[in-house]
């Protein structure tokens, strides 16, 4: 029977654990409440930088081989990840090695060298390199839509940062950044398996306790505004077009959240969503086509993704467009919204069996004041009805959220009838 339990050190730092007595593994995770959106002016992907700087070594692991070591002799693989909000370094450990793989973590973050700054500007380049094509253009369509949706603010920029930025970095930059983010205050550690909570407590405890620093900075809020859509082409020698619509849309805390969870599903969730069912099934136009939800403190994003032939851009736009308004204005089959609540409640019992999934639902989730056990999700998404829906739909699909790009070989006809056929959509949506 899964189990959590909290506790909080008096240096600030929270602490979870999720008790998975059923299972032969643990995970430990250490988030930071700092990411993309936290990189200072003119240093934007310094909180990525340092992310893969911390895998250089410490005091007690002179490289990273040396790390990667440690971590193996305990049945663990270290990694880990930056986003706009936070970073997170993770491993799976063995549930007997509890206690070493904490040291291990304290090693790398309290403790770093921060040496080889100079051969990791070369890889994060080689990575930076791969959203640039070969005039210099930024081809990462993820990446130019939150240009557009938030223009001159951080969230709006890569979190790998820019050629010129990354070049920029110092060990003074990143020690700043350490020592004002990578505070107990702003952090937290949880554990995820078949594990025991007091045995992981002490042991943070013993290798935590002295963390200190400074409280974080207040974030920067997205105060960006929109009153019609937007468009972006980028020229890609490519043989498709890579296509995102993006849809301005809500804050992580918004009661509607659910609802688009449900609304992604309903678009692209499988073979009998409507977008697959539309593009591939029925017109043949693309391989797969997905979509994603976004919700960060103050705003949020819901975009749609997707890859086809140059000659079948206008045809893939109004597809989806056409679905989108589908769902804002007529009515949804029970049967439908029944199938696709049922999906969800099925991968909510799927995802016990996960520590990743819990380590994140009650990591993350406590990072962030979100907590919520599977019950409490299966019971909301249960009660939302069609109107529900509906609603949700039509307040964020509106032609003033809606964000399109597109990269790669279009042709300078199809972009004038992509944008006429936005303009379109934007006059008819009162209309119903």
């Amino acid at each position: 029977m899964l189990s959590c339990s909290t506790k909080t050190l008096e240096n600030g730092l929270r602490l979870v654990a999720v008790n998975m007595p059923h299972l032969h593994s643990a995970e430990i995770a250490v988030y930071l409440k700092a990411g993309g959106r936290n990189d200072p002016p003119g240093k934007s992907g310094i909180s990525h930088f340092l992310e893969h700087m911390l895998f250089r070594g410490s005091s007690e692991f002179a490289s990273n081989l040396e790390l990667e070591i440690a971590f193996e002799a305990i049945g663990g693989s270290v990694n880990a990840a930056t986003d706009e909000e936070t970073t997170c370094y993770f491993s799976r450990i063995h549930p007997d090695q509890i206690p070493e793989g904490v040291r291990l973590f304290s090693s790398m973050l309290l403790r770093p060298t921060l040496e080889g700054i100079e051969i990791e500007k070369r890889i994060i380049t080689e990575e930076a390199l791969e959203d640039i094509n070969e005039r210099g253009d930024e081809t990462n369509p993820s990446n130019l839509a939150s240009r557009l949706l938030w223009p001159g603010h951080p969230l709006g920029m890569p979190t790998i940062g820019y050629l010129d930025t990354i070049k920029g970095f110092t060990k003074e930059d990143l020690r700043e950044y350490l020592n004002g983010f990578y505070v107990p205050s702003n952090a937290l550690i949880v554990a995820a398996g078949k594990l025991d909570p007091e045995r992981f407590f002490a042991a943070c405890e013993t290798s935590f306790s002295g963390w200190r620093g400074p409280e974080p900075e207040p974030l920067l809020e997205a105060k960006a505004q929109q009153e019609a859509p937007q468009s972006l082409f980028v020229k890609d020698s490519d043989s498709q077009v890579n296509l995102q619509i993006a849809f301005r849309g809500f804050a992580r805390k918004d009661p509607r959240i659910m609802g688009l969870r449900l609304i992604r599903r309903i678009l692209c969730g499988g073979g009998s969503s409507r977008l697959h069912l539309s593009l591939r099934e029925k017109l043949g136009i693309v391989y797969s086509v997905d979509a994603s939800l976004s919700a960060y403190e103050e705003t949020g994003a819901f975009a749609i993704e997707l890859a086809t032939a140059p000659e079948n851009l206008l045809l893939a736009v109004s597809e989806v467009l056409h679905e989108v308004k589908s769902l804002a204005f007529e009515e949804i089959d029970a049967a439908e919204l029944q199938r696709v609540k049922d999906g969800y409640f099925y991968d909510l019992e799927y995802s016990a069996d996960s520590t990743y999934e819990m380590q994140v639902r009650y990591g993350w989730g406590e990072l962030m004041s979100l907590v919520r056990s599977l019950e409490e999700d299966r019971i909301e998404a249960g009660k939302i009805e069609a109107a529900e829906i509906i609603a949700s739909a039509r307040a964020i699909f509106a032609p003033e959220n809606l964000n399109l790009v597109a990269v790669g070989p279009w042709k300078a006809a199809s972009k004038r009838a992509v944008e006429k056929l936005v303009k379109e959509y934007q006059k008819s949506w009162n209309k119903g």
